[in-house]
């Protein structure tokens, strides 16, 4: 089975030369990259937080696999659905599936299930595919998509990720897709945002559930970002760096309702 791209000619070209053309304008390669843990992108259009993800992105060094974990924004499927099709497909070329990777995280997860349903119309990993193709065209993908979670099955899902990555024995990096505030006025988002961006930085799961829900952060990707998080920690990363941090309306120039981006690393 391969998952053929929904997004496509919507929220990033479905022309290939096009696309690679979107993205070497997009990704401001770092002379000297870092080999990171994971890190924090957005999944807007590439029109409108495409920049936010393209700098981020060229920090690091193109990994090897990818284990992206996104929001699960359609409802369907289950809570924690893993796709162990064969490949992901994009204008670019197949993504292929780390099927040995996903094998662990089967074993080691015990309410992680095996379901393409969840990923069928699901934007926040596909659109992190081309930037991940872009940086390596061998990339291997892990695509993992999440409902709600507790914190009890976020530390286990972390401590599960972690414990397959060691295994693997293989340069590989997470990928937490979420945007941060949606629909607000830019100083609102950018208050809400750091707040929780603090949290991210001081590698507080628990810290960073409490705040958005404090705050009331309309933060998609919150269950995702704290899940890598925890892995990251679980993984020795002892670092987390705010990369850059922007919204909407910095692309459209009207600040009355914007969505906001953000870009970590941890190493």
């Amino acid at each position: 089975m391969k998952r053929e791209p929904t997004v496509a000619g919507y929220f990033y070209s479905e022309n290939k030369e096009i696309l690679k053309s979107d993205l070497r304008e997009l990704i401001k390669e770092r002379k000297e990259k870092l080999k990171v843990k994971g890190i924090v992108v957005p999944h807007a259009g590439y029109m409108y937080s495409g920049w936010v993800a393209g700098q981020t992105y060229g920090v690091i060094y193109p990994p090897e696999v990818a284990l992206i974990i996104g929001p699960n924004h359609t409802g369907l499927g289950r809570e924690a659905s893993l796709f162990t099709g064969e490949a992901f497909i994009t204008p670019l070329g197949e993504a292929r599936v780390c099927q040995t990777l996903a094998s662990k995280l089967l074993e080691e997860v015990p309410f992680l299930e095996e379901d393409p349903l969840a990923h069928l119309h699901e934007h926040s990993l596909e659109v992190q595919v081309p930037f991940l193709q872009y940086l390596n065209p061998k990339i291997e993908i892990v695509p993992l998509c999440l409902g709600r979670l507790s914190l009890e099955e976020i530390v286990t899902l972390g401590k599960g990720i972690a414990k397959g990555i060691k295994e693997e024995n293989r340069y590989i990096v997470i990928v937490a897709s979420s945007d941060f505030s949606h629909y607000v006025p830019q100083e609102v988002a950018k208050r809400k945002d750091f707040l929780a961006i603090e949290q991210i930085l001081n590698f507080s799961e628990g810290g960073l559930l409490h705040v958005v829900q404090k705050e009331k952060i309309s933060m998609c990707g919150v269950i995702p970002v704290a899940v890598t998080i925890y892995a990251c920690k679980e993984l020795g990363a002892k670092k987390a760096e705010l990369i850059v941090y922007g919204t909407s309306g910095d692309v459209l120039k009207d600040y009355s309702s914007v969505v906001g981006y953000g870009g970590i690393i941890f190493y």
